[in-house]
């Protein structure tokens, strides 16, 4: 039995072009490949999909030989039986397999390609407007006349015939263009929002980019990461397509590398600005040696792998006027004045211990927040005072006053001290006791026993408390004043001890005191009791650490501001834009001498 495979085709004018084949054969095989029978390049077609077998009953049994089916007269099936008598139509993708058998008993296969909604498309064809609108040529003039009116012209024109407005950092003055909304690259930070109205403030010059010294011109109290010159000298080489791209941008008025916009890119939403990545300071930071040949800095990139061991701030000598920087890896001794033993303080069963279980200050034994009080920001700590920390345990009375009560010594100066003897008395004299004694004898009635007073009494009160083992040199050095006078240590201590970043006590608030600090095994005031970057490294990794129940990962803006003060540590001031001025020695100096009597 031979099978006349009938293929219909299109030209692109329509007209109908018709081919036959003869197949002489009782199977044949559909699908994409080009070895089948019928072949069909349609990617909805298997490779080998259908195969189409002669019965001897005459019928041609339809099968599918892949995965998937096939239409059979408007059903989708896997295997179905088609009667060439009465006919049928299989589906393949786009091709419609129409099967019947012609007048000589010839079995014929017409093949055509339908197109998607054809019968709709037939429908609607009485009513298309192809012919009535303009050529799509004309339209595409149309358009594009439109959106330069639109949005070039109209707000060309609405920005050179408007009233110019002034910058003003506050947003308050009105300065929009029409249709500039079609200029804008998206939505300004949350810092800069009140500022959408008045592109001026930051765009100064049109067609040019935003300038260091606008930015500058409201923020004029942040610092300087380093000076320029020596900025770029240690910044890391860029690479020659970066190289490219910085050319092309600073010919269009972009200040390079080193500016403002370089790192702080506006219209990114209503998001605060984020801090630089690790990267950002690593780039630099992890070989700057080898171009700041210099520097005093050593190289940083991650703080779990590369990062320079801490050097905290502290007084080397006695009375110093300035601290200094220990040396890395170095243990300092501290010279603060004071003989404080915090191993004596923090034994919870010695006799500083029984005295505070005593006390109803304390009703136990002592710990770090009993002496150390926390700051309003809870970023540090207020400096120990001795009448809120120490005076419950240390007492400060010393005799009676002449009204019969109890005189206290002021806390703080020798000066005040010395005062404070001078009013305080032992009582009435005692009376000169009546009959005679053994010549020579000197008892405390004998009429040769000399008083000399309150000022003498003073004088030897001052004298004991300074000395060794006394009052005072239970806490205090003693030392001598420029005439000779028994005088006291000054107290020094740095406002800060790690000055070159910012940590917060309060984000560390889980934490016990002696996690970081030894004081319960400290046995001297010198001890500088500052943690070193292995405790720290006990919970703080680098960046790409993997972040656990006790492991955080850390970059560098965790601790450190690209603007220098601005981020840091200051003494005062309003944060974080506070440079503070360089320390006044005569000051320093007339406040060691006011220390002293």
């Amino acid at each position: 039995m031979a099978f006349l495979i009938r293929t219909i085709d299109f030209t692109a004018a329509g007209r109908e072009i018709v081919r036959d084949r003869t197949l002489d054969q009782t199977r044949l095989t559909v699908g994409r490949a080009a070895e089948n029978d019928i072949h069909l390049p349609d990617l909805a077609v298997e490779q080998h999909h259908v195969a189409i077998d002669l019965a001897p009953d005459g019928t041609l049994a339809v099968a599918a030989i892949g995965t998937l089916g096939f239409g059979l007269d408007g059903r989708v099936v896997t295997q179905g039986v088609i009667d060439p008598r009465t006919g049928g139509e299989v589906a393949l993708g786009a091709a419609r397999l129409a099967v019947t058998r012609e007048g000589d008993g010839t079995i014929a296969i017409t093949i055509r390609q339908v197109v998607a909604d054809e019968g709709k498309i037939d429908a609607l064809r009485g009513f298309a407007l192809a012919s009535k609108l303009p050529s799509k040529r004309a339209m595409s003039w149309v358009f594009a006349s439109a959106i330069i009116l639109l949005l070039l012209a109209l707000p060309v024109a609405s920005h050179l015939l408007r009233t110019p407005a002034k910058p003003d950092p506050t947003g308050k003055t009105p300065g929009a263009v029409l249709m500039d909304s079609a200029w804008t690259s998206g939505e300004l930070s949350l810092k800069h929002e009140t500022l959408a109205d008045n592109c001026e403030s930051c765009h100064v010059a049109a067609f040019e980019s935003v300038q260091d010294e606008t930015c500058l011109s409201c923020h004029e109290d942040i610092g300087d990461h380093a000076q320029k010159p020596r900025l770029a000298k240690g910044m890391a080489p860029l690479s020659q397509g970066d190289a490219l791209q910085w050319q092309i941008a600073q010919g269009f008025g972009k200040e390079g590398p080193l500016g403002c916009v370089a790192c702080h890119s506006e219209h990114e939403g209503p998001v605060r600005t984020q801090a630089g990545s690790e990267a950002f300071c690593g780039d630099c930071h992890k070989d700057l040696n080898t171009r700041l040949t210099d520097t005093a800095l050593a190289n940083a990139h991650d703080f779990g792998k590369t990062h320079p061991q801490f050097r905290p701030l502290y007084f080397a000598s006695f009375g110093a006027a300035n601290p200094v920087r220990a040396a890395a890896g170095s243990k300092p001794v501290e010279q603060s004045g004071l003989v404080f033993p915090h191993d004596v303080h923090m034994n919870p069963r010695g006799g500083a211990a029984r005295m505070a279980v005593s006390l109803a200050q304390y009703r136990a034994p002592l710990e770090c927040k009993d002496c150390h009080a926390p700051t309003d920001d809870k970023v540090t700590f207020k400096p120990v005072e001795m009448e809120q920390a120490c005076e419950a345990c240390h007492s400060l009375v010393s005799g009676r006053t002449p009204g019969g009560g109890f005189g206290k010594l002021r806390h703080g100066s020798v000066k005040n001290l010395a005062e404070d003897l001078a009013r305080i008395t032992s009582g009435p004299r005692p009376a000169i006791a009546p009959g005679r004694q053994r010549p020579g004898q000197l008892g405390s009635a004998s009429p040769y026993r000399a008083d000399f007073g309150r000022p003498v009494r003073a004088y030897i009160g001052i004298s004991n408390a300074l000395s060794t083992g006394g009052v005072c040199t239970e806490c205090h050095l003693p030392t001598t004043g420029p005439t000779g006078q028994a005088d006291l240590m000054p107290v020094n201590f740095p406002e800060r001890f790690l000055t070159s970043g910012y940590f917060s006590h309060a984000a560390h608030a889980k934490q016990k005191c002696s996690d970081c600090h030894a004081a319960e095994t400290s046995k001297a005031a010198s001890d500088l009791l500052m943690p070193d970057l292995k405790s720290c490294r006990d919970c703080h990794l680098g960046a790409t650490a993997v972040k656990s129940a006790k492991i955080v990962p850390s970059d560098c803006a965790m601790c450190h501001a690209y603007h220098v003060p601005a981020g840091q540590w200051s003494p005062k001031g309003p944060a974080p834009h506070y440079k503070p001025p360089p320390p006044d020695k005569s000051k320093v100096a007339a406040k060691l001498a006011q220390a002293r009597p």
